[in-house]
Protein backbone atom coordinates (compact mmCIF):
# COMPACT_ATOMS: atom_id res chain seq x y z
CA UNK A 1 0.00 0.00 0.00
CA UNK A 2 2.91 2.37 0.66
CA UNK A 3 4.17 1.92 -2.90
CA UNK A 4 0.67 2.39 -4.36
CA UNK A 5 -0.15 5.44 -2.20
CA UNK A 6 1.23 8.00 -4.74
CA UNK A 7 -0.87 6.48 -7.55
CA UNK A 8 -3.54 9.27 -7.49
CA UNK A 9 -0.75 11.84 -7.78
CA UNK A 10 0.65 10.27 -10.94
CA UNK A 11 -2.80 9.75 -12.43
CA UNK A 12 -3.24 13.51 -12.02
CA UNK A 13 0.20 14.14 -13.58
CA UNK A 14 -0.71 11.93 -16.55
CA UNK A 15 -4.09 13.59 -17.09
CA UNK A 16 -2.71 17.14 -16.85
CA UNK A 17 0.50 16.27 -18.73
CA UNK A 18 2.41 18.24 -16.11
CA UNK A 19 4.10 17.55 -12.76
CA UNK A 20 3.02 21.02 -11.57
CA UNK A 21 4.58 21.56 -8.12
CA UNK A 22 5.24 17.91 -7.21
CA UNK A 23 8.78 16.79 -6.38
CA UNK A 24 10.65 13.63 -7.40
CA UNK A 25 12.96 13.28 -4.37
CA UNK A 26 10.68 10.96 -2.29
CA UNK A 27 10.38 8.50 -5.19
CA UNK A 28 14.09 8.48 -6.03
CA UNK A 29 14.99 7.82 -2.38
CA UNK A 30 12.33 5.09 -2.14
CA UNK A 31 13.77 3.39 -5.25
CA UNK A 32 17.32 3.35 -3.87
CA UNK A 33 16.05 2.10 -0.51
CA UNK A 34 14.20 -0.78 -2.19
CA UNK A 35 17.32 -1.72 -4.19
CA UNK A 36 19.48 -1.87 -1.05
CA UNK A 37 16.86 -3.94 0.80
CA UNK A 38 16.85 -6.43 -2.09
CA UNK A 39 20.63 -6.75 -1.84
CA UNK A 40 20.32 -7.18 1.91
CA UNK A 41 17.71 -9.91 1.34
CA UNK A 42 20.16 -11.83 -0.86
CA UNK A 43 22.60 -11.94 2.06
CA UNK A 44 20.05 -13.16 4.60
CA UNK A 45 18.43 -16.60 4.70
CA UNK A 46 14.63 -16.87 4.65
CA UNK A 47 14.18 -13.32 3.34
CA UNK A 48 11.73 -14.16 0.56
CA UNK A 49 9.08 -11.71 1.79
CA UNK A 50 11.62 -8.89 2.01
CA UNK A 51 12.81 -9.68 -1.51
CA UNK A 52 9.27 -9.82 -2.93
CA UNK A 53 7.98 -6.59 -1.38
CA UNK A 54 11.00 -4.54 -2.40
CA UNK A 55 11.07 -6.00 -5.91
CA UNK A 56 7.51 -4.77 -6.37
CA UNK A 57 8.63 -1.46 -4.89
CA UNK A 58 11.46 -1.15 -7.43
CA UNK A 59 9.09 -1.68 -10.35
CA UNK A 60 6.45 0.74 -9.04
CA UNK A 61 8.93 3.48 -8.11
CA UNK A 62 10.65 3.16 -11.50
CA UNK A 63 7.31 3.70 -13.25
CA UNK A 64 6.62 6.75 -11.10
CA UNK A 65 10.01 8.26 -11.90
CA UNK A 66 9.61 7.61 -15.64
CA UNK A 67 6.21 9.32 -15.64
CA UNK A 68 7.68 12.23 -13.67
CA UNK A 69 10.59 12.65 -16.11
CA UNK A 70 8.28 12.53 -19.14
CA UNK A 71 5.94 15.28 -17.90
CA UNK A 72 8.32 17.39 -15.79
CA UNK A 73 9.64 20.76 -17.00
CA UNK A 74 13.25 20.85 -18.13
CA UNK A 75 14.69 22.07 -14.81
CA UNK A 76 12.86 19.43 -12.73
CA UNK A 77 13.74 16.72 -15.27
CA UNK A 78 17.46 17.52 -15.07
CA UNK A 79 17.34 17.61 -11.26
CA UNK A 80 15.61 14.21 -11.17
CA UNK A 81 18.23 12.67 -13.48
CA UNK A 82 21.02 14.11 -11.30
CA UNK A 83 19.41 12.66 -8.16
CA UNK A 84 19.07 9.26 -9.84
CA UNK A 85 22.71 9.33 -10.90
CA UNK A 86 24.03 10.36 -7.47
CA UNK A 87 21.92 7.93 -5.42
CA UNK A 88 22.40 4.96 -7.74
CA UNK A 89 26.14 5.53 -8.02
CA UNK A 90 26.31 5.69 -4.23
CA UNK A 91 24.39 2.42 -3.92
CA UNK A 92 26.59 0.76 -6.55
CA UNK A 93 29.80 1.86 -4.80
CA UNK A 94 28.45 0.54 -1.49
CA UNK A 95 27.57 -2.83 -3.02
CA UNK A 96 30.98 -3.16 -4.69
CA UNK A 97 32.89 -2.22 -1.53
CA UNK A 98 30.96 -4.67 0.64
CA UNK A 99 31.23 -7.39 -1.99
CA UNK A 100 35.01 -7.21 -2.33
CA UNK A 101 36.15 -5.93 1.06
CA UNK A 102 33.61 -7.35 3.53
CA UNK A 103 32.78 -10.95 4.28
CA UNK A 104 30.16 -12.80 6.26
CA UNK A 105 28.43 -10.96 9.09
CA UNK A 106 30.40 -7.74 8.61
CA UNK A 107 28.93 -7.39 5.12
CA UNK A 108 25.43 -7.98 6.48
CA UNK A 109 25.96 -5.35 9.17
CA UNK A 110 27.24 -2.74 6.71
CA UNK A 111 24.36 -3.27 4.28
CA UNK A 112 21.88 -3.46 7.16
CA UNK A 113 23.02 -0.10 8.52
CA UNK A 114 22.84 1.35 5.01
CA UNK A 115 19.27 0.11 4.69
CA UNK A 116 18.44 1.72 8.03
CA UNK A 117 19.82 5.06 6.81
CA UNK A 118 17.94 4.94 3.49
CA UNK A 119 14.73 3.93 5.26
CA UNK A 120 15.07 6.99 7.49
CA UNK A 121 15.71 9.06 4.34
CA UNK A 122 12.46 7.79 2.81
CA UNK A 123 10.55 9.26 5.75
CA UNK A 124 12.65 12.44 5.74
CA UNK A 125 12.35 13.05 1.97
CA UNK A 126 8.94 14.81 2.23
CA UNK A 127 10.56 17.47 4.48
CA UNK A 128 11.16 19.61 1.39
CA UNK A 129 7.45 19.39 0.60
CA UNK A 130 6.60 20.35 4.19
CA UNK A 131 8.80 23.43 3.85
CA UNK A 132 6.95 24.37 0.67
CA UNK A 133 3.59 23.88 2.40
CA UNK A 134 4.56 26.21 5.23
CA UNK A 135 5.93 28.80 2.80
CA UNK A 136 2.97 28.80 0.37
CA UNK A 137 0.29 27.85 2.92
CA UNK A 138 -1.03 25.36 0.37
CA UNK A 139 -1.26 21.56 0.58
CA UNK A 140 -2.03 21.10 -3.11
CA UNK A 141 1.26 19.36 -3.85
CA UNK A 142 1.64 17.36 -0.62
CA UNK A 143 -0.13 14.02 -1.23
CA UNK A 144 -2.05 13.07 1.90
CA UNK A 145 -2.24 9.38 0.94
CA UNK A 146 1.56 9.07 0.84
CA UNK A 147 1.96 10.64 4.29
CA UNK A 148 -0.86 8.50 5.68
CA UNK A 149 0.42 5.14 4.43
CA UNK A 150 4.05 5.91 5.31
CA UNK A 151 2.91 6.65 8.87
CA UNK A 152 0.80 3.47 9.02
CA UNK A 153 3.72 1.41 7.72
CA UNK A 154 6.09 2.88 10.32
CA UNK A 155 3.59 2.23 13.13
CA UNK A 156 3.04 -1.39 12.07
CA UNK A 157 6.77 -2.15 11.81
CA UNK A 158 7.38 -0.45 15.14
CA UNK A 159 4.64 -2.45 16.88
CA UNK A 160 5.93 -5.64 15.25
CA UNK A 161 9.40 -4.96 16.64
CA UNK A 162 8.04 -4.20 20.09
CA UNK A 163 6.03 -7.44 20.14
CA UNK A 164 9.18 -9.36 19.26
CA UNK A 165 11.08 -7.45 21.97
CA UNK A 166 13.61 -6.18 19.44
CA UNK A 167 13.27 -2.69 20.79
CA UNK A 168 14.03 -3.12 24.45
CA UNK A 169 16.31 -1.11 26.71
CA UNK A 170 16.27 -1.35 30.48
CA UNK A 171 18.68 -0.73 33.31
CA UNK A 172 19.31 -4.48 33.39
CA UNK A 173 21.09 -4.17 30.02
CA UNK A 174 23.49 -1.62 31.46
CA UNK A 175 24.30 -3.96 34.35
CA UNK A 176 24.89 -7.01 32.17
CA UNK A 177 27.84 -5.49 30.36
CA UNK A 178 28.98 -3.94 27.14
CA UNK A 179 27.89 -6.75 24.84
CA UNK A 180 24.26 -6.56 25.92
CA UNK A 181 24.43 -2.78 25.79
CA UNK A 182 25.74 -2.83 22.23
CA UNK A 183 23.04 -5.30 21.22
CA UNK A 184 20.33 -3.12 22.76
CA UNK A 185 21.65 0.05 21.16
CA UNK A 186 21.78 -1.78 17.84
CA UNK A 187 18.10 -2.65 18.26
CA UNK A 188 17.30 0.99 19.01
CA UNK A 189 19.03 2.19 15.85
CA UNK A 190 17.39 -0.49 13.73
CA UNK A 191 13.95 0.71 14.82
CA UNK A 192 14.89 4.39 14.76
CA UNK A 193 13.69 4.91 11.14
CA UNK A 194 10.21 3.78 12.13
CA UNK A 195 10.16 6.14 15.10
CA UNK A 196 11.28 8.95 12.78
CA UNK A 197 8.63 7.86 10.28
CA UNK A 198 5.84 7.99 12.85
CA UNK A 199 6.89 11.46 14.03
CA UNK A 200 7.38 12.98 10.57
CA UNK A 201 4.28 11.32 9.14
CA UNK A 202 2.16 12.65 12.00
CA UNK A 203 3.58 16.16 11.48
CA UNK A 204 2.81 15.98 7.75
CA UNK A 205 -0.79 14.94 8.35
CA UNK A 206 -1.26 17.68 10.95
CA UNK A 207 0.14 20.22 8.47
CA UNK A 208 -2.26 18.92 5.84
CA UNK A 209 -5.27 19.27 8.14
CA UNK A 210 -4.25 22.75 9.39
CA UNK A 211 -3.47 24.27 5.99
CA UNK A 212 -6.34 22.53 4.24
CA UNK A 213 -8.68 24.18 6.75
CA UNK A 214 -6.81 27.47 6.30
CA UNK A 215 -7.23 27.29 2.51
CA UNK A 216 -10.95 26.54 2.81
CA UNK A 217 -11.51 29.44 5.23
CA UNK A 218 -9.46 31.78 3.03
CA UNK A 219 -11.50 30.84 -0.04
CA UNK A 220 -14.76 31.47 1.83
CA UNK A 221 -13.52 34.87 3.06
CA UNK A 222 -12.53 35.87 -0.46
CA UNK A 223 -15.95 34.82 -1.70
CA UNK A 224 -17.65 36.94 0.96
CA UNK A 225 -15.51 39.99 0.22
CA UNK A 226 -16.46 40.09 -3.45
CA UNK A 227 -18.90 43.00 -4.00
CA UNK A 228 -22.26 42.34 -5.58
CA UNK A 229 -22.92 44.93 -8.30
CA UNK A 230 -26.45 46.21 -8.68
CA UNK A 231 -27.90 46.65 -12.16
CA UNK A 232 -31.49 47.82 -12.50
CA UNK A 233 -32.04 47.12 -8.80
CA UNK A 234 -30.83 43.50 -8.98
CA UNK A 235 -27.57 41.84 -7.92
CA UNK A 236 -25.56 40.80 -10.93
CA UNK A 237 -22.12 39.31 -11.50
CA UNK A 238 -19.24 41.71 -12.04
CA UNK A 239 -18.32 42.63 -15.52
CA UNK A 240 -14.67 43.58 -15.20
CA UNK A 241 -13.00 45.63 -17.87
CA UNK A 242 -9.29 46.25 -18.16
CA UNK A 243 -7.21 47.63 -20.96
CA UNK A 244 -10.16 47.86 -23.37
CA UNK A 245 -8.93 49.30 -26.62
CA UNK A 246 -11.22 51.93 -28.00
CA UNK A 247 -12.71 51.04 -31.33
CA UNK A 248 -14.07 53.46 -33.93
CA UNK A 249 -17.82 53.59 -34.27
CA UNK A 250 -19.24 51.80 -37.27
CA UNK A 251 -22.60 52.24 -38.89
CA UNK A 252 -24.43 49.25 -40.31
CA UNK A 253 -27.63 50.27 -42.00
CA UNK A 254 -29.68 52.38 -39.59
CA UNK A 255 -28.07 50.83 -36.45
CA UNK A 256 -24.96 52.45 -35.00
CA UNK A 257 -22.56 49.90 -33.49
CA UNK A 258 -19.52 50.94 -31.46
CA UNK A 259 -17.66 50.92 -28.15
CA UNK A 260 -17.57 53.78 -25.70
CA UNK A 261 -14.06 55.27 -25.51
CA UNK A 262 -14.51 56.39 -21.90
CA UNK A 263 -15.02 52.97 -20.33
CA UNK A 264 -13.10 52.48 -17.09
CA UNK A 265 -13.51 50.97 -13.62
CA UNK A 266 -14.59 47.52 -12.59
CA UNK A 267 -18.24 47.93 -13.62
CA UNK A 268 -19.65 48.76 -17.04
CA UNK A 269 -22.80 50.76 -17.51
CA UNK A 270 -24.79 49.86 -20.60
CA UNK A 271 -27.08 52.27 -22.41
CA UNK A 272 -29.19 51.78 -25.47
CA UNK A 273 -27.88 53.45 -28.60
CA UNK A 274 -30.26 55.63 -30.45
CA UNK A 275 -31.24 54.51 -33.87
Amino acid sequence: MVYLAPLPTFVRVYKKKSTEGFESLPYVVALVSAVLWIYYATLKPNAFLLMTINSIGCVVETIYIIVFIVYAPKKARILTLKLLLVFNMGALVLVLITHFFSKGRSRIHVIGWSCVVTSAAVFAAPLSIMRSVIHTKSVEFMPFTLSFFLTCSAILWLVYGLLLKDFYISWLDFVKGNQSLRRSLRSVVCWLPNIVGVVLGTIQMLLYVVYKKFNNNFAKDQERKQPSPIVNGKNMNHIKASNIDSLPRQVSGDIEVGRDENLYGPQLEHSDDEA
